[in-house]
């Protein structure tokens, strides 16, 4: 036990079947859970990255909290019966090529469940998912090509039009802005549909050589034995309309247990989010909290109250246990910055933990700024 935490008489994840592999507070962009079901082990976003260079350590430092990172990733995908991948950025997903890798086959053999990567999806992210399985089939001796088919959609409904809580919000002095903002996302969703979704060619749902089976999860239900993954459709990363793309939120049952994850929501600033999760009434939530580190550049002040008050309403409504982390941990401030945060799980006795402190340890970049 670390002195001067606070001990919480909390529910275990482990009791509900969750493992907490690695996240930010301990070093690395990760967000990386292990699901134990009676059938085996499912992997979610089996990725890390090097923190960004205002993070208080060398980059020689960092890459190695990276690669411990991927180490023990790799460890439990070893015997892994599938993985879930939520979005293509790199601290949720590797490449088989990656050099801290013991074993690039690593990912082969198993049930692969991951975002589609013909819509919903940014540029950036289109071409990392295609790169991802450009690889993943190159192993073994098959041909991305050969998965390769015409756009089966034309149409695309928006997404914001299922944010009925958030686009009746009134923002006082913002709202003006905002309106402008949501504008402009509109005519960069438009331009997804029109000239990436409906025109460029698709990639099926692949089978490979070895029997590696690579299907979709947007909006679809998996079973492995007594635990059922719900993944929902892709949410914004973000706030709505967020040129980083989308996301594949995250529900986990076993038995009459819940848990959510949240995987990048960032916050989430998004109310109708967050009234979601409230609905499910979760007994644990995984949360990405909004990125502190931004502030106030390219995380303004309005919606970094939001995220706030998000996180409020959720616990609010009386989780057992909120793991707070990922984005969060990024720089020293966080804790101050999300202050209102942990008054509130107080007030509520809920226990709001980072990562490091459910597995005992003190968050990284408290000691590196207590040192400095």
């Amino acid at each position: 036990m670390v002195p001067g935490l606070r001990v919480f008489p909390m529910l275990r994840l482990e009791k509900l079947g969750v493992r907490l592999l690695w996240f930010d507070s301990l070093g690395a962009k990760c967000a990386a859970v292990a699901i134990e079901s009676s059938i085996g082990t499912i992997v979610v976003d089996p990725g890390a990255a090097e923190m960004q260079p205002s993070y208080p350590l060398s980059l020689t430092e960092k890459f190695e909290l990276r690669r411990r990172a991927i180490k023990l990733i790799e460890k439990y995908l070893k015997s892994a019966i599938a993985a879930v991948i939520t979005h293509y950025h790199y601290d949720h997903h590797f490449l088989p090529s990656d050099p801290d890798l013991d074993n690039e086959r690593v990912l082969l053999g198993k049930t692969l469940i991951i975002k589609n990567p013909n819509k919903y999806i940014n540029e950036s992210q289109w071409g990392r998912a295609r790169l991802f399985l450009t690889e993943l089939t190159a192993l073994t001796g098959d041909a991305l090509d050969n998965f390769i088919m015409e756009p089966q959609e034309l149409s695309f409904d928006d997404p914001t039009e299922d944010l009925s809580i958030a686009l009746s919000k009134d923002f006082g002095s913002y709202s003006s802005r905002r309106r402008e903002l949501l504008g402009k996302g509109r005519k960069w969703f438009t331009r997804l549909c029109r000239e990436l979704w409906s025109k460029k060619p698709w990639i099926k749902e692949l089978t490979l050589r070895d029997g590696t089976k690579i299907v979709w999860g947007d909006g679809r239900t998996f079973e492995f034995g007594d635990i059922v993954i719900q993944v929902l459709q892709p949410w914004f990363h973000g706030v709505e309309y967020d040129r980083t793309g989308w996301v594949l939120p995250l529900v986990i049952r076993k038995n009459n247990y819940t848990v959510f994850y949240s995987s990048d929501l960032m916050g989430p600033p998004i109310e109708d989010y967050a009234e979601y999760i409230v609905k499910l009434r979760p007994d644990a939530v995984i949360l990405d909290g909004p990125p502190t580190y931004l502030f106030p550049y390219m995380l303004n002040r309005v919606n970094l109250r939001r995220a706030i008050n998000n996180a409020i309403t959720i616990i609010n409504s009386g989780p057992k246990l909120l793991i707070y982390d990922h984005h969060l941990l990024r720089e020293k401030k966080w804790r101050e910055r999300t202050a209102e945060v942990f008054e509130e799980a107080k007030r509520n006795d809920v226990p709001v933990l980072t990562a490091a402190e459910y597995l005992g340890k003190k968050p990284l970049i408290d000691e590196l700024s207590a040192n400095r």
